[in-house]
């Protein structure tokens, strides 16, 4: 089993499944010390929230007497170079009942024995070695493995295998599918979406390379370092580490820091260990010509007689036989096949034209706020001087990051009213971990461990339950009034009630009913008079940009969504950003990083970091220049005038659409926020409708559904945006008005309840050209029931999916190759 997100999150993760696999009995969690330190830190970060203790030390010092132990991590190759034989390690871990996490490379594996092979529980990594840029730390696609006996236990989003109406194969996303939103607190993560395009862009890698193709360039690797630990050997003036490696080199020498500035001048960034110790890792970027010029610098003014292109012939495999790879991989004819450029353009292609984006239309997901990525704010993106940085390179060769994360730290300020902003955490649901990470190591600086409370209104962002339960919280929630406001009455109760222990109030503005909570400040006052912190979803800043801001309403701490409000792609679900704004008194406690130290924009007089968050120092850093170029070009004109535009076209639609459906909360004014809800719950009754009807019927119509079903069961929640035209608004309106009036077909008995259009929806080309055809309604009208769509037609690749065939047989592997072919002859045909 599979699953890509955000990377050494996936090492949190695979410690918090070690701790739910032995049901929180068993507190002790063990890290080799060949992990990475970032590894290290954000797991002992994360570990404060399960109650779990992390102990970092020697594989060969583990100890599981105590029977107190959920499961270890160790680093395959580690973060030394070094290649460990872990085999008898993980058999004496499971005699004991302790799960094994392994850390690894991609890459590696190619040429190295699986994790699986050695007996590993869980796998996890990243795979930005499959072709994605370092882009000064991210975005990266991490990959969390595990076997069919964890399955149901691991975090995020999977995708499955199930079947449509016809029967056919369908892919589908399985189990977690909104977990967070319905799990709430019980929920295996708080992470709601997954790094979709980078996991694309890593797999599309593997796919053009293949098998072959990925091992030559690791053997190639792997032999660059090979040629380096010879020609030191040869040099004599430092000692090379004994150990196998695969791409990374340890060479002990007198002074590191002379051979590492001897390296800088040469225009190489070499990693210091200690005082004697430095690493040297080489990829496929690096050449011979390089390599030769490490030898230099290393001969300390010594001739070097050789060269690294006479030296390779001679280097063969430093890998034992023990643990080179035998068994095959990347078998299915899709890693076989797409091995020319013109090729593999065409699969992209097809591949593309599957999926609906906002190149075919509006995409109306209430709380997600799908709206232009302008051309302009991407092009940064492939600039070589922001894509080609390494996450640790010094910060004296990283000035123009360093003065953007400067100005877009200030900016974000100004923006949200806030003193201080972090920019490492790397998704939403990390903005959220950090936010109340924040508030608790503020809590704990003033001596108020026992604080622990945190009250969530039903209104409150879906997420947020499952991050307070991460944050070892205890969790209390309090209802809403009939208008979808936070009952504050209620709200005071929970809170004088809780005086002693509160920690922190989550609450999203606009809630996400969709309305401006009218007692917004009382709400925040009511917090801090009973010792609480206020913590404020971001997830709907596009409803407040230029309007109001979070620190002026009484926020403590917020997050922000840059993928959201702030014009980042959203990706298929990632990449994301969360940055977290918090006032003065907050701003000490801001996260920081073991190799590079972070802390807050502008800086905090006094630094009590309350951990680390991500691998790298600045989360993805090279998907920041979007929001940075979307804010410089707005201005403050512009960004109010989108707040404006997003809930007057919210307002618009709602006005259209309420002569034909309810429209469930409204705000004092009889006005919603940049969002609406539509209640359907009565079609059930009348016409045996449900949400998912009305969505998948939308598809016919070209649209994409809305949120469905949440954060009130039997309803759609629309957030069109400021980026869409009126024409559009109306196009959208126009359907779900002629659904409508399809829903009142069968209300009046001239539609049959159980078989028709919206039951039988969506329908694909693949039915309408079928021979038989037996549904009591035309294939015209199936296809076609708006007028628009003769002129350009968004074509559903399957028809209904089957969701709980999906969920009771998961299976989240590759389709047969068969499959593969009849879909290749399909689509040349």
């Amino acid at each position: 089993m599979l699953h890509c997100s955000m990377r050494v999150l996936r090492q949190a993760e695979a410690m918090a499944m070690c701790n739910n696999i032995q049901k929180g009995k068993k507190k002790t969690f063990f890290i080799a010390k060949n992990c990475h330190p970032q590894t290290i830190d954000v797991c002992k970060t994360r570990a404060d929230g399960f109650g779990l203790n992390v102990v970092t030390m020697d594989i060969k010092d583990f100890d599981y007497k105590s029977g107190d132990v959920c499961g270890v991590l160790v680093q395959y190759p580690g973060t030394e170079g070094e290649v460990l034989h872990y085999e008898e390690f993980i058999k004496n871990a499971h005699v004991n009942g302790v799960k094994v996490v392994m850390a690894t490379d991609l890459l590696a594996l190619t040429i190295l024995k699986p994790p699986g092979e050695l007996g590993a529980d869980i796998v996890v990594g990243s795979a930005q070695r499959f072709g994605v840029p370092m882009g000064y730390g991210g975005p990266h696609a991490a990959f969390l493995a595990t076997s069919q006996d964890y399955k149901r236990m691991m975090p995020g989003r999977i995708i499955g295998v199930s079947v449509d109406s016809t029967g056919k194969p369908a892919l589908r996303m399985a189990m977690q599918t909104r977990e967070q939103h319905i799990r709430r607190d019980k929920a295996t993560s708080n992470i709601c979406t997954a790094q979709a395009l980078l996991a694309n862009m890593a797999a599309m890698y593997a796919i053009y390379h293949g098998p072959e193709g990925l091992k030559a360039i690791a053997q190639r690797v792997h032999g660059l370092a090979g040629t380096f630990a010879c020609g030191l050997k040869k040099l004599g003036t430092v000692d090379v580490q004994g150990l196998p490696f695969f791409d990374t080199v340890k060479i002990r020498c007198s002074d590191s820091m002379a051979i590492a500035d001897a390296a800088y001048k040469n225009e190489m960034n070499l990693r210091i260990v200690d005082s004697n110790i430095v690493t040297v890792s080489f990829d496929e970027t690096t050449t011979l010509d390089d390599v030769d010029k490490l030898f230099e610098v290393f001969a300390c003014g010594k001739p070097v007689t050789f060269t690294a292109e006479s030296l390779a012939p001679e280097v063969d495999t430093l890998i034992p036989s023990g643990l080179i790879r035998e068994s095959p991989y990347l078998t299915h004819p899709i890693f076989n096949t797409y091995h020319t450029e013109h090729e593999l353009l065409r699969y992209i292609h097809r591949l593309q034209s599957k999926d609906l984006s906002l190149c075919h239309s509006m995409i109306p997901l209430g709380s997600c706020t799908m709206k232009l990525n302008a051309t302009t704010e991407m092009m940064p993106v492939t600039c070589p001087s922001f894509s080609d940085i390494h996450p640790f390179a010094p910060v004296e060769q990283t000035q123009g990051y360093q003065e953007m994360f400067d100005d877009l730290g200030k900016l974000l300020c100004t923006i949200t009213g806030f003193d201080s902003f972090s920019l490492q955490p790397n998704s939403g649901a990390s903005g959220e971990y950090a936010g109340l990470m924040v508030i608790r190591a503020y809590h704990m600086a003033r001596g108020d461990h026992h604080r622990n409370v945190c009250i969530i209104p039903v209104s409150a962002h879906g997420t947020n339950p499952a991050s307070a339960a991460m944050c070892g919280m205890k969790i209390v929630s309090v209802g809403t009034d009939s208008k979808g406001n936070i009952n504050i009455e209620e709200l005071k109760k929970a809170a004088e009630a809780n005086r002693d222990n509160l920690s922190a109030l989550m609450v999203t503005y606009p809630s996400t009913h969709g309305v401006y909570e009218e007692g917004i400040d009382e709400i925040c006052k009511i917090i801090h008079d009973n010792g609480g912190q206020v913590y404020m979803d971001g997830a709907n800043m596009n409803a407040q940009v230029g309007l109001t801001s979070p620190g002026w309403i009484g926020a403590d701490v917020c997050h922000l969504n840059l993928h959201k409000t702030f014009c980042i792609p959203h990706g298929g679900g990632g990449p994301g950003m969360g940055p977290i704004g918090v006032k003065k008194h907050l701003a000490p406690f801001l996260p920081s990083h073991p190799v590079i130290p972070t802390g807050g924009i502008p800086a905090a007089e006094e630094s009590q970091p309350l951990g680390t968050l991500s691998a790298a120092p600045w989360g993805s850093a090279l998907i920041l220049p979007i929001s940075y170029t979307y804010i410089a070009m707005m201005g403050s004109k512009g960004l109010t005038e989108a707040s404006k535009i997003a809930i007057l076209n919210a307002n618009y639609m709602a006005k259209r659409l309420e002569s034909h459906y309810p429209i469930l909360f409204r705000g004092i004014n009889g006005t919603v926020a940049h969002e609406f809800i539509i209640d359907l719950r009565s079609f059930k009754n009348t016409a045996g409708i449900e949400p998912e009807d009305v969505a998948k019927r939308l598809m016919d119509y070209g649209f994409h559904g809305p949120t469905m079903s949440w954060p009130v069961p039997g309803t759609l929640m629309v957030e069109p945006t400021e980026s869409e035209s009126k024409a559009e608004l109306d196009r959208f309106c126009d359907a779900l008005i002629s659904i409508r009036e399809e829903i009142a077909q069968i209300e009046n008995g001239k539609a049959d309840i159980s078989n028709n259009v919206l039951k039988g929806s969506p329908h694909p080309m693949s039915l309408l050209m079928g021979d038989a055809w037996t549904k009591p309604y035309s294939r015209e009208y199936a296809a076609f029931p708006a007028s628009w769509l003769r002129a350009s037609k968004f074509w559903p690749t399957t028809g209904r999916v089957d969701n709980v065939y999906g969920d009771r047989n998961l299976i989240c592997t590759l389709l047969p190759a068969s499959s593969v072919i009849e879909e290749q002859a399909a689509a040349t045909a």
